[in-house]
C-alpha cells in the first residue's frame, strides 16, 4: 500500500465517521477535549494537508501557515468537500520532490529554521499527524456522540495494530 493510498484511506475513514454526525454534534464542545470541537480536530488535520499541496509548487512546507479556517470546523459538508479535494489532489499527485520544512518555536518571534524534507517525508507526517488527531476525535464522539459506530482502528496507528494482534496471536 502506498503513502497516497494510506492517505486516502485515512480521510476516507474520517469521512465516513463525519457523515454520522449532525451539524451540532460537529460543534458541541467537548469536556474531555478542553472544550474543542470535533470540527476544530478535522479542521487541523484538513489544513495540514492542505498546506502540504500548497507548499509543493514553491518547495517548502510550513504549517504555521495554516488558515484556520472557521468555516471549515463550523460547516460538516464543507469539510466533506475539503477532503474530497484533497483525495483528488494525492491521487494525481506522483513521485517523491525535494522540500523545504520551515518550522518556527519561537513564541516572540516570526523566525523559522529550515529542515530539509520530501514530500514523501512529509505525506507520512501527515499521516501520523491525522491518526494522532483521529485518536483525539475518537474520545471526543464518545462524549458528543456516542451512537456513532467506529471501525476499530480509528485513530489507532498501524504498529499499534500489529502489536495488539500479535498479543492475541500469542495467547491462542
Amino acid at each position: 500500500m502506498t503513502l497516497t493510498d494510506v492517505s486516502c484511506r485515512i480521510l476516507q475513514q474520517l469521512a465516513d465517521v463525519m457523515r454520522q454526525l449532525d451539524s451540532a454534534d460537529f460543534v458541541r464542545p467537548s469536556v474531555s477535549l478542553s472544550q474543542a470541537t470535533i470540527g476544530q480536530h478535522v479542521r487541523h488535520i484538513l489544513e495540514f494537508f492542505q498546506c502540504l499541496e500548497r507548499g509543493l509548487p514553491k518547495g517548502v512546507v510550513n504549517y504555521d501557515e495554516r488558515e484556520h479556517n472557521e468555516l471549515l470546523q463550523e460547516n460538516r459538508e464543507l469539510a466533506l468537500q475539503v477532503i474530497d479535494q484533497i483525495t483528488t489532489f494525492l491521487r494525481n499527485r506522483e513521485g517523491n520532490v525535494s522540500l523545504s520544512l520551515e518550522v518556527g518555536y519561537e513564541r516572540s518571534s516570526d523566525r523559522t529554521q529550515t529542515v530539509p524534507s520530501n514530500y514523501f517525508r512529509e505525506l507520512t507526517y501527515n499521516i501520523e499527524h491525522a491518526v494522532h488527531h483521529m485518536a483525539l476525535i475518537k474520545i471526543g464522539l464518545w462524549e458528543v456522540a456516542p451512537r456513532v459506530a467506529l471501525p476499530v482502528d480509528f485513530g489507532v496507528a498501524v504498529s499499534t495494530l500489529r502489536h495488539q494482534e500479535s498479543l492475541l496471536a500469542s495467547r491462542q
